[in-house]
C-alpha cells in the first residue's frame, strides 16, 4: 500500500516536472526530481501507456555525436485533456480553452448585461460563455476535464466559497457547488488576482522567480503572491487582499462595505467618485472615459484633478512599501489591461515607494509593468484548473494501469 502511494506521488511529480519544464529526457527527470532512474523509467512507462505524455525526438546540439539509439525527450500529450479558464469581470466573461499541454485552443468573450448576479444567474452566464467557447472547436461541454473560474472578491478556493464578490448579489455563496451542479464538470474557483499570479508564474514575467508579488490595477486593486513557487492564499482563503488593507482610519467608503481601504483611494471608481464630488471632473462619462479625463486634466495643471491623482499615488506608494517591508519579494509585477493609465506606476510613485522601504546594502526589489489583455486572467484560470486535472489524471491512471 505504501509503495502504491509512493508510485502515485512519483507519477504526479514527474508529470508536473514535464509540464513545467519539458520536453525533458529521462535522465534529467531523475536529476531534477531526485527520483531514481529505475523508478523514473517505470513511472514514465505508466504515463506513456496512459496517454498523458509522449516521446519526441530530442534536438541534438552541434557538439553532440550521435551514438546508438536515437535520443528522445518526454513531453505532455496535448490531446489527452481539455481545460477551460474563465475570468468574470463587471461587463464580460473572458474564456479560454487549452489542451493538456497548456496550448491555446480557442477563446471567447461573453458580454454581460449587468454587473451583479444571483448565483444561479451567474452559473447560467458562465455556461453560455463556455458553450460559445467550444462551439467552433468540434468539442462538447462533456469533453472539458476541468474549468477554472476567477472573480474579484474574497474567495475560499479550497471549498469553492465566495465570502464576497462584486459580481454576486449575495455573500457567503457556495458557488463551486452551484457551478458543478449546473455544468456537470469539475469547477475550481479562485480570486482573480491569484490567477493572474498563476499566469505570471506559468507564462509570464514570474516564470523564473520563486518569490514575487503581482498587483492588478483594474476596476479594483488585487494582489496575487507567489512564495516558494506556489500561490499563497492564507489559511482562510482570503490572504493577500492588498486592496482591502487599511490606509486611513474611518476613511473613504470601499465597495466591500468597509472604510479606509487602499482600493477606496486608488481604484478607478474611487478616482471618479472623488473627482466628481470635489470638482465635477469626469461627471457623466463612463468610468474609463472619466479616468482618462481626470488624468489628462491633472497633467494640464487642474488643481482638483492633481490633488486626487497625487493622493492616489501616495496611498499606492505607501501600500507597496508596506508589502516590500513585510515580504521582501524578488520582484513586484504591476499588471493589468488598463496600464496605459500610468499614474500609479509613474517614476515619482516608485521612487516614493523605494524611499519608504527598509534600507540595506542590496538593491530594492525590481518593479516591472506587464500590460496584457483580458485573456491573461482566463489563461491563469485555465492553468489553475490544469493542475487539478493533472492530479486527477494521475489518480485515474493508478487504477487503470
Amino acid at each position: 500500500m505504501v509503495f502504491g502511494h509512493q508510485k502515485v506521488e512519483s507519477r504526479r511529480l514527474v508529470l508536473r516536472e514535464i509540464s513545467q519544464h519539458g520536453p525533458l529526457p529521462r535522465i534529467d527527470l531523475s536529476q531534477r526530481t531526485g527520483i531514481s532512474r529505475a523508478t523514473v523509467t517505470s513511472v514514465t512507462a505508466d504515463l506513456l501507456r496512459g496517454g498523458l505524455i509522449e516521446e519526441v525526438p530530442r534536438e541534438s546540439r552541434a557538439d553532440e555525436v550521435a551514438r546508438g539509439r536515437p535520443r528522445v525527450d518526454l513531453k505532455i500529450s496535448g490531446p489527452a485533456h481539455l481545460v477551460a479558464g474563465l475570468k468574470v469581470s463587471d461587463h464580460a466573461i473572458s474564456c479560454v480553452l487549452m489542451d493538456f499541454e497548456g496550448a491555446h485552443v480557442a477563446d471567447h468573450v461573453h458580454t454581460l448585461t449587468k454587473t451583479q448576479h444571483s448565483p444561479v444567474e451567474l452559473a447560467q452566464e458562465i455556461a453560455a460563455g463556455l458553450e460559445a467557447l467550444i462551439a467552433d472547436s468540434g468539442h462538447g461541454l462533456g469533453d472539458i476535464s476541468g474549468v477554472g473560474v476567477g472573480l474579484a472578491g474574497i474567495v475560499d478556493a479550497e471549498h469553492g466559497l465566495i465570502y464576497w464578490s462584486p459580481s454576486l448579489d449575495q455573500r457567503n455563496v457556495q458557488l463551486g457547488d452551484v457551478l458543478r451542479g449546473h455544468l456537470g464538470i469539475p469547477v475550481y474557483l479562485d480570486n482573480d488576482a491569484n490567477l493572474v499570479a498563476m499566469a505570471e508564474l506559468t507564462f509570464g514575467k514570474g516564470k523564473d522567480h520563486s518569490d514575487f508579488i503581482v498587483i492588478t490595477i483594474e476596476s479594483g486593486v488585487g494582489m496575487g503572491m507567489v512564495l516558494g513557487g506556489k500561490v499563497y492564499r492564507g489559511t482562510r482563503g482570503c490572504g493577500a487582499e492588498f486592496g482591502h488593507t487599511k490606509v486611513h482610519l474611518d476613511g473613504a467608503l470601499c465597495r466591500c462595505g468597509q472604510r479606509g481601504c487602499l482600493e477606496a483611494y486608488v481604484a478607478d471608481y474611487a478616482l471618479v467618485r472623488e473627482a466628481a464630488s470635489v470638482g465635477g471632473v469626469g461627471a457623466g462619462q463612463t468610468t474609463s472615459q472619466a479616468v482618462a479625463t481626470i488624468l489628462s486634466t491633472a497633467r494640464a495643471g487642474d488643481p482638483t484633478a492633481r490633488t486626487v491623482v497625487e493622493r492616489a499615488g501616495k496611498m499606492f506608494a505607501m501600500g507597496l512599501a508596506n508589502l516590500v517591508n513585510i515580504f521582501d519579494p524578488e520582484l513586484v509585477i504591476l499588471a493589468g489591461e488598463q496600464m496605459e493609465f500610468d499614474h500609479l506606476y509613474a517614476d515619482a510613485v516608485i521612487e516614493q515607494m523605494q524611499k519608504s522601504i527598509v534600507e540595506i546594502d542590496k538593491p530594492a526589489p525590481q518593479v516591472v509593468v506587464h500590460k496584457w489583455d483580458t485573456l491573461m486572467w482566463a489563461r491563469g484560470a485555465a492553468a489553475y484548473a490544469l493542475e487539478f486535472v493533472q492530479d486527477d489524471a494521475v489518480e485515474a491512471l493508478a487504477d487503470a494501469v
